[in-house]
């Protein structure tokens, strides 16, 4: 059961098309697991549709219908498709997010004892900063605050990091109000999808120079 969801703010973005690439890979990936937050993002939706449909309509200019006609006699450009590489392993069962399709995703790292990572690189934007986090059972990330917002979507397992617990399909929004120290449960692993705005502040030197090497 999913108990934790993006806030409808960031529900409202994504309707309107606003969010930025990672936090909306985020959003994606949430949605295709959970009908209460699709509902939601639905009636934004109908919502800005009808406010479009009661707008006053806006006359063209007199050139408009030979801006258009031009166009249709420019080449068009097709660019190849992208080579997508074959994605790194996951546990049984568990499924990659249909938002991470056209993703190229690194094969796992090591980032620590029992901490493995991986790069999400996004072909129509580069800089977004997506990558996926798998840790092991009873292992936890060094504490820590934020310098932006972080967002994580959990895929496999489950972490608690002392606000709650976090379990497959749930969605958590930590920013500079935040300092935690998320734990992986002793059931198993926890694998999740995280968007970073800015850096994770660590307190122990050490994880501050592993975090500079992963992009967090």
């Amino acid at each position: 059961m999913i108990r934790h969801h993006p806030d409808d703010a960031l529900l409202l973005a994504h309707a309107g098309g606003s969010l930025p690439t990672g936090p909306a890979l985020l959003v994606e990936s949430h949605l295709e697991t959970c009908v209460r937050c699709r509902q939601v993002v639905r009636g934004f939706e109908q919502v800005g549709g009808q406010l479009l449909e009661s707008g006053d309509e806006q006359a063209l200019g007199d050139d408009a219908l030979a801006a258009v006609l031009s166009r249709l006699d420019q080449p068009i450009v097709v660019p190849p498709p992208p080579i997508v590489r074959p994605k790194p392993s996951l546990p049984e069962g568990t499924n990659w997010p249909r938002a991470l399709r056209h993703c190229q995703i690194s094969n796992w790292r090591p980032m620590g004892p029992g901490m493995r990572w991986s790069r999400v690189m996004v072909p129509y934007d580069p800089s977004a900063n997506v990558l996926l986090l798998r840790i092991g059972a009873g292992k936890c990330l060094p504490q820590h605050t934020h310098t932006g917002t972080e967002l994580t979507q959990v895929l496999h397992g489950s972490f608690d990091d002392g606000r709650a617990v976090f379990g497959p399909g749930d969605f958590d929004e930590a920013d500079t109000d935040v300092l935690h120290q998320p734990v992986v449960q002793a059931q198993g692993e926890c694998i999740c999808l995280a968007a970073v705005d800015g850096r994770l502040v660590f307190d122990s030197w050490i994880a501050r120079l592993a975090s500079a090497v992963v992009g967090l």
